[in-house]
């Protein structure tokens, strides 16, 4: 039972940490997508990178004051799952390397 909760943090922890790398690496390198192929990019790039996006605006929302308390922890929630999803992913692909 404390392995599989150890392994699930650990995929949580993997997968959002991707996600931060991936996130800032396209903060870096890219501009507002313009064209159809920048669009289908930046889509294919906030498939990883969403988790650390939707902590980022849920986080500036919540110091604002533009949103509950609730509507955080839902998206706090939301992104977990979501790392952990990608977590398993790289885990998955770890382990047939």
């Amino acid at each position: 039972m404390l392995h599989d909760a150890m392994v699930a943090l650990f995929a949580i922890a993997a997968g959002f940490t991707a996600s931060g790398i991936v996130a800032n690496i396209y903060r870096l390198v890219a501009s507002k997508p313009q064209s159809k192929s920048g669009q289908a990019a930046y889509v294919a790039v906030m498939v990883v990178a969403g988790p650390t996006v939707l902590v980022a605006n849920a986080s500036k929302s919540w110091r604002k004051k533009d949103c509950s308390q609730v509507a955080f922890w839902i998206a706090a929630a939301i992104s977990s799952y979501w790392s952990f999803a990608l977590g398993l992913m790289i885990l998955a692909v770890a382990i047939k390397l």
